[in-house]
């Protein structure tokens, strides 16, 4: 028996106002939360056009489902993906098309599937656990009769198959899941080698892929107490907070990170670089997890994840500008620059928020505009929460003197012997 998705109601909606006109197709892509037991579906949105372009329509000769842009489908997954906060993810794709199309529409869907994903995983930091699941689903819709195929593909197999998947559309499905938040200070120096962009890139995922895997390692409390891996998240919560409205699904999270005892010892590395990048400032992380009998182990995994997916996209958005606005072959100038701000904005059917990032010459009409472009939504400026992002600086500063071509550093070396690695702590801004 294949996968059960969970489809919220206003998805549905959503889907039977496209259209697709003879000759061509549409294409989207469905976002939720994926659980060993079964996946729900809160959020379907389709490609945008690029700049005045209307349906992908095919030159003659040629079938539109050979035609679609992979490469902008794929580059809107991932800036979905960047909106998206913790627990949420790209769960698969939809196409639409008329029904003399529809013979060949799973072969369409198999390539962008895949194409996605190995696009989305290329930028993430974190590991998958035995419990991640690796289906995806694909959708497809005819637009004359309205029927639904829905198929799974595993993406971790490349040879794998399509596998028939149950598709149920439920009212409220979100409505009640509960909300994750932590704000959590970072002050991160990395050593970089070079000035070219592409040394300063490299250098840069490589600091942060250490650094993450040191939130991945940390403990958590969950209202102030560590709750064990398995225990239920909402077991003797709910009674205290049922009765209060719009509350009774959030939990603040206050986290302790304190790297665990790896069994490895510390030492230090003289490394040889051009200079350092320090990554400081607060973050302020949220995250939702699912209400069927969730465990205190998955809102962990999924306010870590945040952590990490917040801090690792303001960085690669900053050297993007970066690399735009002042050319590759100028490298990073010396001094203070301050990271895109995280925003957040009420998803408007779903009752879940998404995230944006403002520059600093960016303004919540910015915001509005891409949330419309990428999301398909109108989002009311005065609706967009600023508030975070103000308590929230965050900041990286170049360091380039001349005196300071050394940098020490920590590594691990494999030994029994246990040195207690550095601990980090956050907490709840008030």
């Amino acid at each position: 028996m294949g996968r059960s998705y969970f489809v919220d109601e206003a998805v549905e909606e959503y889907l039977s106002g496209l259209q697709a006109a003879p000759g061509s197709c549409v294409t989207g892509l469905l976002a939720g939360q994926s659980s060993p037991q079964r996946d729900f579906v809160v959020l379907a949105v389709q490609t945008p056009h690029r700049e005045s372009e209307g349906q992908l329509k095919a030159p003659k000769g040629v079938s539109p489902l050979d035609d679609i842009d992979v490469e902008w489908v794929t580059e809107h997954a991932k800036q979905v993906s960047r909106m998206l906060p913790g627990g949420l993810c790209v769960l698969g794709l939809f196409l639409v098309t008329p029904p003399e199309l529809s013979k060949d529409a799973q072969n369409a869907l198999k390539r962008l599937i895949f194409a996605v994903e190995k696009y989305i995983i290329k930028g993430r930091l974190w590991e998958l656990s035995e419990e991640d699941v690796t289906d995806r689903v694909t959708l497809h819709i005819c637009s004359k009769t309205k029927k639904l195929l829905c198929k799974t593909f595993d993406v971790k197999d490349p040879k794998s198959s399509a596998k028939p998947a149950d598709w149920k559309y439920q009212t409220g499905i979100s409505s009640s899941w509960p909300m994750l938040t932590c704000s959590v200070e970072v002050d991160l120096q990395i050593p970089v080698t070079g000035s070219s962009s592409d040394n300063t890139d490299k250098c840069m995922k490589d600091g942060l892929r250490r650094w993450a895997k040191q939130i991945e390692a940390a403990y958590c409390l969950i209202n102030g107490r560590q709750a064990l891996d398995d225990s239920e998240l909402i077991s003797g919560q709910v009674k205290t907070l049922s009765f209060l409205c719009h509350v009774d699904s959030t939990f603040e999270l206050r986290h302790m990170f304190e790297q665990s005892e790896l069994g490895e010892r510390s030492s230090a590395l003289v490394q040889v670089c051009s200079g350092s990048m320090r990554v400081r400032g607060v973050v302020h992380c949220r995250a939702y997890i699912h209400n069927n009998k969730p465990k205190a182990r998955h809102a962990a995994q999924a306010i870590k994840r945040d952590i990490i997916n917040t801090v690792c996209s303001r960085v690669e958005m900053f050297l993007e500008d970066l690399c735009i606005n002042e050319g590759s072959q100028k490298g990073l100038c010396s001094g203070q620059q301050a990271l895109p701000r995280r925003v957040f904005a009420p998803m408007p059917i779903s009752g879940l928020s998404v995230c944006d990032y403002m520059f600093p010459d960016e303004s919540t009409a910015d915001v509005a505009e891409r949330l419309k472009e990428m999301l398909d939504c109108e989002t009311p400026e005065e609706d967009i929460d600023t508030i975070f992002s103000i308590i929230s600086g965050f900041e990286i500063t170049d360091s380039q003197d001349d005196d300071s071509s050394k940098h020490v550093s920590e590594i691990q070396a494999e030994n029994p012997k246990i040195q207690k690695p550095p601990k980090y702590y956050a907490g709840k801004l008030f």
